[in-house]
């Protein structure tokens, strides 16, 4: 994902199984960002669709965490390498060298979209149709 489309809903889609893994997916992509990560977040943001991207990343803990996650590594050309589910508060993930990112999810995401290793995912902006809302300005 180019740095144009850091702002904005970016969407997870499983290539090989055709299905949406996540619609609502904030990148975590800074010192900052990647520090506090859910931190702080309730089990009302581990609703379906959403999820937090972090890149670069090898590996993730859930230390101050208030709900259990699941997780995804993903290697250099966004391909599974790696799936942990239902990840519960204050554990330290697996290290994968493999992995250039994770994918934190909410609990049963992996098993709901069907997600395995060597599954290719899809990370990118969501383009918003501005015909539409054009229209819709115009029939006002």
């Amino acid at each position: 994902m180019s740095k144009k489309h850091k702002k904005g809903a970016v969407y997870v889609y499983n290539k090989t199984r055709e299905t949406f893994v996540a619609t609502n997916t904030a990148v975590a992509d800074n010192y900052v960002r990647r520090l506090v990560g859910l931190l702080g977040k309730t089990k009302r943001w581990a609703s379906n669709g959403s999820a937090m991207w972090i890149v670069p990343c090898k590996g993730v803990h859930t230390i101050g965490m208030l709900f259990p996650i699941d997780l995804i590594f993903l290697g250099k050309d966004q391909e599974v390498v790696h799936l942990e589910e239902h990840v519960r508060p204050f554990r330290i993930s697996a290290v994968s060298l493999k992995s250039s990112s994770v994918l934190e999810l909410p609990i049963h995401t992996i098993y709901r979209t069907g997600t395995r290793i060597g599954d290719q995912l899809e990370i990118s902006h969501a383009i918003k149709d501005t015909r539409e809302s054009s229209l819709v300005s115009a029939e006002m």
